[in-house]
Formats: structure tokens, C-alpha cells, sequence
């Protein structure tokens, strides 16, 4: 929708607007914001089209789309008429100095529901608003209300204001789920008719009815995941007497046709949402987690790449087929790395060629960090009790094995990339002068002087050598990757600036990311020559990347939200104590990252500046578990 309604200023051609365009243009002639001229439609002055911004004093800010307009446009409360933060809205301009409008139309909300816990004001029960912690009417008798225990989470309508649901209290850490879920209209459940279009598909292959699909269920793959994986996305082989890596990713595709209810729900989806103790699939469990899944010992459809290296390990031949394959063992992270730290081959033949892939996998990573970035991040594991409350924070390092997996899968989503020219692209932009140039002041404070350089990888390069002979590698990697841009989805390729690579795609993921469910689908058409289908596929697809951009942004922030809100409940039993923190960001408030037994909660610290990283004793003096904020004080500067 934002490519389209970008395009009205330039004006869109009457003849190439899509089916899904032609009511949003309906609606914008019967409001008079655009006008039919030559056969081109253009937005009219006097309007602005833009994402709505709500303050806590509920002012309204309007992102306006059109460039040639720096500031936000205000539009003030009584003029919002029902819009919510982060609705694409259409609004009128009003005369006056300051650069001020009246919103006429919500284009498409952001979220069609709101998440409340009732609360006394005066022996009012009112409702307060979870995102923006605003109290209002409910549309709901006082009686009624009062029957409730104060706390009661309600899910409301941003439409008409009714109370569609309940989803437990605030009070409740079981419900800390729940919450995240509700605040970006996240669904547990599938509608029936996926339940039942899933199930349809059983729980075996038979290999028979697949004569057309390259059969190698006698190859020894594998499949190296978490402990705790449900679903198999890839499994490998290395024939190592032909230098020739295969990677067979679960063939989504067969099993979800385009614009079928699976269809539907997925892409509203976008992406699997991963919580501590459960993942909320992207596909039915009866997919994702069975007949789709890449499980051992059983015959599974793949979508093959089988990559044959030169001697200096460049693909010199890529292949890609439809196939069935057998994974012959499941492996979890520690088991591999035991294999490699050991070297040695054990019990399997699996094992065998392990060995000898990691040595090519360590060569391939090499080569492409001459071009590219490796990072020293940890990502943080959150634990649970059987009560749902914080147990433990450890943090999960790269290791080894964790790096076999991941240059095997570079090479598949880099050679899908390339056989493509239009679709869908994983593009990662060179990083902005500006934030390179935070980024030096920031790392002068630690004794690392450097000038800017056109060529930012070596300037990197050299950032990061110099930080490693410092012993401050990962602290100094944490402001590179700050200073960084997003890696976004686009239906053109503009290449990956942190990996080093032209070209880039995600192809190794189906199960729990769409875009890679588009990808498969365009690569099977592109492989039969069928034109009319790759571009039947194709329809909408800038739209469709900006919109999987947001849910990719969405799912995150659904599990950080869940992750805080942990966090704030385990903080309001420890009011008063003090933990050791280092300071994460002090751009416009300061804010203290968690490094003590516990890692990772964010602690606000007010009316406080101090350099980054600096190591310092933060007391927690406030907790509010509904906005999930924790706010402490600065009691001592550590020199560590």
C-alpha cells in the first residue's frame, strides 16, 4: 500500500492499478484527495498521506510520504477522529502557521484492537491502555466492571470501542503471552478450515507417488538444530569426494499453494514468533512440525541445492531440483561441536563427513569475511520456572557448529539469489556517513581513534582488529552493529552490505518465514519456463516485502515485549537492591543494561549521562509491569 500511495504524487496510470488499489482509490476520488487526469491519477494539494505517531498527551504526528515534506504534521487530539498510533491515515491540511491537519480517513489500521487492565480512579473503573498507558471510558457498565478484579485484562475493539475479549490479569505472569500476542493482533490458534487443509496431508511419504523428484533418501543427511527445535527447516550432506555440499530445505511449497486459507494465514503471519518456552508457528504444528519437518528416519520432499566447489572452494556448479530425502540423525549444537572439538568420527558416517565439511565451511567463512563482517554478539536465552517467572539468563555463544550450519545455508540463499532477477531480495544498505561518524566519536572514548574512509569494510577491519588486541571486541562490535542499517525484504536485489555479497535471499527457512515460502514458489516457476505463473506471482510484490518488513519488525517486538515484561516482574522484587549494569544507550535517555547474575533488562536511568559501556551500580527505585519499565539510579561508576 505505501509504494502505491507514494506513486498518487508522481501520479499511477489508471490502467496499472491493481485489484487490491482500486477500493483505497474509490475511497480517496469519494473524499476528493485525488484527481483523474490524462488517464493518470494524482493526489490533490491540500492533503498529506502518511503513519500516524500518537504522544502521551495524545497529540498526533503525521510521517507524512511525501519527501518533500521534513517536519511531521500535527494533528491534534480532537482531530485524530479514531485513529490510532501507527495507522496509515489520510489527512486534510488547515490553514496556519505551524503545519497542522484534521484526519479524514484511516487507510489501514495498524491494529484493529487494543489491550486494557482496569483500574479505580476515584471508584471509577476505567481502562488503561497497555501501549500507551492512556486511561479511558469502557463500553461497559460500571456494575459490571466492578464485578471484575481490578487488574482484568480486556481486549477492545479500536473500531467500536466493544470488549472483545478477556484475557486474564495483570497480576498473572501466565498471561504475559497473551499480552505480547494481543498488542500486535497475534494469533495462537489457526482457523479450522488450515487445521483441517493441513491435516488432509497425513504424516507420511510415500515415494512412490513422487517418480519425478530426484530420490536421495540414500544420501546420510542430517539436520543440526537447537535442543529444543520442534520443526526441521534444513539438513546437509557433504560428499567429500566430489567437494559437493548438499542442503535440502522442507519443501513448504508443495504442501501451500498460493491463496489457499494455509495461505491466507501465513502471510498475515509473516514469521513464527519464538518465546522462551514456545513457538507460535507460522504453518499448522501438523505442518511445521510434521509431514513439512525434516524429521529422522523418516522420507520428507525437499527443495535441493547440490553445490559443487573448485579447489578454491567457489561454486563452480549450482543445482537445484526437486527431491525426497531420509535424514538419518537428528543432532543438537553440542553434539556437533563435541564431534569437531574432538576429531573424531564417531559411531556413523555421518560423523565422517562432518569433519571434513567444517574444515571447507572455516575456509568458505575466510573468503567471505574479505568482503564481509563477523560479528562477536551473544544472543541472550531467556528461562522460565514452572510458574512462568524468570529463572536464569544465559547467554548462547556462537560456536562451531552454529557456524558449519550457517555458511552451508549462506550458500543456498546466495546461489537462489542469483537466479533471479526480480522477486524477493534480503537487502542489507551501506551504513549511513552520519552514524559511521557517531560511531568514531563513540569509540574514541575507549582509546580507538580512527579517521572515516570511503572503504567502510576495512575501516571495520581495522576497528575491530585493533578492539580484539584491546580485549573489547564484542563491546566495540555492539556500537558497530548499532551504527548499522536493517537488513529488509525488496523485490529488487541491492546486495547484502554486512555479509559481502551482490547478491542475497532467504531460501533456507520456509517453515517459519514467508518470504522464503515466495521464494521456493518463484524458483519452481522460473525452473519450468512457466512465465505466466512467475508473473502471476509476482503481482503486488512490493507491496507484499514492505509488508513482511513490518511483521519481521512486529515478531521481534512481540518477543522482546514478553521478554520485558519478564523482566519488570522479576525487578518488582527487587526494589531497593542494586545490580551491576552497563550503560547501552545515552542518546536521548540514559539506559542501563543489565550484566549481573541476571543480563540483559533494560533500566531507565533519569536525568543521568554517561559515557557508553561504562560500567556502573544501578539501584532499581520503580517498576511498572503493565508498560513493562524499570527505572533505577546510578549509585556507583565502576573502573573495570
Amino acid at each position: 500500500m505505501k509504494s502505491f500511495l507514494k506513486k498518487l504524487l508522481s501520479g499511477v496510470k489508471e490502467s496499472e492499478v491493481s485489484l487490491a488499489h482500486r477500493e483505497i482509490l474509490r475511497n480517496l476520488e469519494n473524499l476528493n484527495v485525488v484527481t483523474l487526469h490524462k488517464n493518470r491519477y494524482y493526489q490533490n494539494n491540500g492533503f498529506v498521506i502518511g503513519r500516524l505517531d500518537i504522544s502521551s498527551n495524545q497529540t498526533g504526528y503525521i510521517k507524512t510520504y511525501d519527501e518533500k515534506i521534513k517536519k511531521d504534521i500535527i494533528v491534534e487530539s480532537r482531530d485524530l477522529n479514531g485513529a490510532h498510533i501507527g495507522d496509515i491515515v489520510v489527512a486534510k491540511l488547515m490553514k496556519g502557521k505551524k503545519l497542522k491537519a484534521k484526519v479524514s480517513m484511516i487507510l489501514k489500521a495498524k491494529i484493529k484492537t487494543s489491550v486494557v487492565y482496569t483500574k479505580s480512579f476515584g471508584g471509577t473503573i476505567l481502562g488503561v491502555n497497555i501501549a500507551t498507558m492512556l486511561s479511558s471510558q469502557l463500553k461497559a457498565s460500571q456494575k459490571s466492571l466492578k464485578e471484575l478484579p481490578l487488574g482484568t485484562l480486556l481486549k477492545i475493539d479500536n473500531i467500536t470501542n466493544e470488549i472483545v475479549d478477556v484475557i486474564g490479569n495483570i497480576n498473572d505472569p501466565s498471561c504475559d503471552m497473551d499480552i505480547s500476542l494481543a498488542l500486535y493482533n497475534k494469533h495462537k490458534d489457526f482457523p479450522d478450515i488450515c487445521q483441517t487443509q493441513a491435516l488432509s496431508w497425513g504424516n507420511k511419504v510415500d515415494k512412490n507417488f513422487y517418480q519425478d523428484r530426484v530420490d536421495l533418501t540414500h544420501l546420510p543427511f542430517c539436520t543440526i538444530d537447537p535442543i529444543d527445535a520442534k520443526d526441521f527447516d534444513d539438513a546437509i550432506y557433504f560428499d567429500k569426494i566430489n567437494n559437493q555440499i548438499y542442503i535440502a530445505i522442507a519443501d513448504v511449497s508443495h504442501y501451500v499453494e498460493p491463496y489457499t486459507p494455509i495461505d491466507k494465514e501465513a502471510k498475515e503471519r509473516g514469521f513464527s514468533i519464538y518465546f522462551p518456552h514456545i513457538a507460535i508457528p507460522m504453518l499448522p504444528r501438523s505442518l511445521s512440525e510434521n509431514i513439512c519437518s525434516l524429521k529422522p528416519n523418516e522420507d520428507r520432499l525437499a527443495y535441493c541445492f547440490k553445490i559443487t566447489l573448485d579447489e578454491n572452494l567457489n561454486a563452480k556448479k549450482e543445482e537445484l531440483f526437486e527431491a525426497i530425502i531420509n535424514s538419518k540423525r537428528r543432532y543438537n549444537y553440542d553434539e556437533v561441536d563435541e564431534i569437531l572439538e574432538s576429531k573424531k568420527a564417531k559411531e556413523s558416517e555421518i560423523s565422517s563427513w562432518l569433519l571434513p565439511l567444517f574444515e571447507v565451511t572455516k575456509k568458505l567463512k575466510e573468503n567471505r569475511l574479505k568482503n564481509g563482517f563477523d560479528f562477536r554478539s551473544k544472543d541472550l536465552r531467556m528461562i522460565l520456572d514452572d510458574n512462568f517467572a524468570l529463572k536464569s539468563t544465559p547467554f548462547e555463544n556462537e560456536t562451531p557448529s552454529h557456524s558449519l550450519i550457517e555458511d552451508c545455508m549462506l550458500l543456498a540463499n546466495k546461489a537462489a539469489a542469483k537466479r533471479i532477477k526480480k522477486g524477493i531480495f534480503r537487502n542489507h544498505g551501506v551504513a549511513d556517513i552520519k552514524k559511521i561518524h557517531k560511531l568514531l566519536d563513540d569509540l574514541s572514548i575507549f582509546g580507538l581513534n580512527f579517521s572515516y574512509e570511503s572503504d567502510l569494510v576495512k575501516l571495520i577491519a581495522k576497528i575491530q582488529a585493533k578492539s580484539s588486541e584491546m580485549g573489547i571486541r564484542e563491546e566495540v562490535d555492539k556500537l558497530i552493529i548499532k551504527a548499522q542499517k536493517r537488513a529488509e525484504y525488496s523485490h529488487e536485489c541491492y546486495g547484502h552490505f554486512g555479509l559481502g555479497f551482490k547478491e542475497y535471499s532467504h531460501f533456507t527457512s520456509p517453515i517459519r518465514r514467508y518470504t522464503d515460502l515466495i521464494l521456493h514458489r518463484l524458483l519452481k516457476a522460473n525452473a519450468n519456463n512457466d512465465h505466466k505463473k512467475f508473473n502471476y506471482l509476482l503481482l503486488n510484490i512490493e507491496d507484499t516485502c514492505l509488508a513482511l518488513n513490518e511483521l519481521e519488525r512486529e515478531a521481534d517486538k512481540v518477543a522482546f515485549d514478553f521478554m520485558d515484561r519478564k523482566f519488570a516482574r522479576w525487578a518488582k522484587d527487587k526494589i531497593g537492591e542494586v545490580f551491576k549494569c552497563y550503560i547501552s544507550s545515552n542518546d536521548k535517555i540514559c539506559v542501563a543494561k543489565l550484566d549481573d547474575e541476571i543480563k540483559g533488562a533494560r533500566i531507565y536511568i533519569n536525568n543521568y549521562s554517561c559515557d557508553l559501556l561504562q560500567k556502573v551500580m544501578v539501584k532499581i527505585t520503580e517498576v511498572d509491569i503493565a508498560s513493562t519499565k524499570i527505572i533505577g539510579k546510578v549509585v556507583e561508576k565502576l573502573n573495570v
